[in-house]
């Protein structure tokens, strides 16, 4: 990868909550050592189950979140030693973010017209007209038909809420998009429909993308890299073929045998016990609580980062932390048990 749109190096993100005690504190580690590069026009997967810190991460990238600990950088600049104005001008408007439920997103009282011009009017682009113009072509962009733009968000559908949301995040014309879980909230019948739409927006604006979702197999589907998230931590990267045809973390594994498929079947692979505290995160590797693989030494540091035998090269690079790799050929893409809508992986 020799161009980095956007660089998170040892990104960490700490808060700090009231405990049950009076006067306590409790310490939430929701990222802790992230480190991500995004190329311009790549589209980078992020997954893993509820809680692990997937939306974190795209607050940090998006700027909703500043770390608590380690650089974000915005084509080699680091984006919180900027002047709020700086920040506004050469990153806000470079970068556009699809939340996970429209129906929260938008706001209910004004007309879909308003929401998508809104960061037009922010950001002061061109004239009135100029702007009118804009959302009359936004909406052609994402499939909303002309008589939406008086509507408010309640008198639309999901999906088309969805779509608004959508126009509103490209106004700008920015290069990176992230998409947190965005269709999590929607019918089944309208999640391949905006799927179809990012997938074809990205190729059209040649927009990178950050799609977040805990559903390995859309992941995989619309990414050219994934990256696996367990409690907070990234612990596998790689192009998105490499890590379906061989993952080397267990968790990874998990999360594909966990989704049925006919043409890559894989031995369901069962986790055991529920997923440790964000508070109190276990010593050593953070998996090894629900591993099958684990031992000892596990529990003694965090795994380093380790790079596959078969990498050829940095942008095609296979990157995890365990002390205990699967080995090739012995998991698969998918897997014979059914996938949890809320975890992704089978628990007992």
């Amino acid at each position: 990868m020799t161009e980095k749109l956007i660089e998170l190096d040892g990104v960490h993100v700490v808060h700090r909550v009231r405990s049950r005690g009076l006067f306590g504190h409790d310490n939430v580690y929701a990222l802790t050592d992230a480190s991500l590069a995004v190329a311009p026009g790549e589209t980078v997967g992020v997954v893993g189950e509820s809680g692990c810190g997937k939306s974190t991460l795209a607050k940090v990238l998006v700027g909703l979140q500043r770390p608590t600990r380690g650089t974000l950088r915005y084509r080699g600049t680091p984006l919180w030693e900027m002047t709020a104005e700086r920040r506004a001008r050469e990153f806000g408007a470079q970068v556009g973010m699809v939340f996970q439920d429209p129906a929260t997103a938008l706001n209910r009282r004004l007309p879909v017209a308003r929401i998508i011009a809104d960061p037009l009017d922010v950001h002061r682009v061109g004239t009135p007209a100029q702007r009118r113009a804009r959302v009359r072509e936004l909406m052609a962009l994402v499939g909303l038909p002309g008589a939406a733009a008086d509507a408010v968000p309640g008198q639309l559908s999901g999906g088309q809420r969805q779509r608004v949301a959508i126009a509103r995040a490209l106004a700008l014309r920015p290069s990176l998009l992230i998409a947190d879980e965005p269709t999590s909230a929607l019918d089944v019948s309208v999640r391949a429909q905006i799927l179809d739409l990012l997938g074809r927006l990205r190729r059209e604006l040649g927009l990178a993308m950050v799609f977040v979702s805990h559903d390995i197999q859309t992941v995989r589907a619309m990414s050219d890299r994934i990256v696996t998230m367990y409690l907070g931590r990234i612990v596998e990267q790689a192009p998105a073929a490499a890590l379906a045809a061989g993952p080397r973390h267990p968790y990874t594994r998990a999360l594909f045998s966990a989704t049925p498929s006919l043409l890559h079947p894989a031995e369901p692979i069962v986790l055991t016990g529920p997923v440790p505290s964000a508070t109190a995160p276990p010593s050593g590797c953070a998996f090894r609580t629900r591993c099958p693989r684990a031992d000892a030494d596990c529990a003694l540091e965090p795994p380093p980062l380790s790079i596959a035998d078969e990498a050829v090269d940095e942008s095609g690079r296979h990157g995890y932390r365990c002390y205990h790799p699967e080995t090739p050929g012995t998991g698969g893409a998918a897997g014979g048990t059914t996938e949890s809508e809320e975890t992704g992986v089978t628990v007992s």
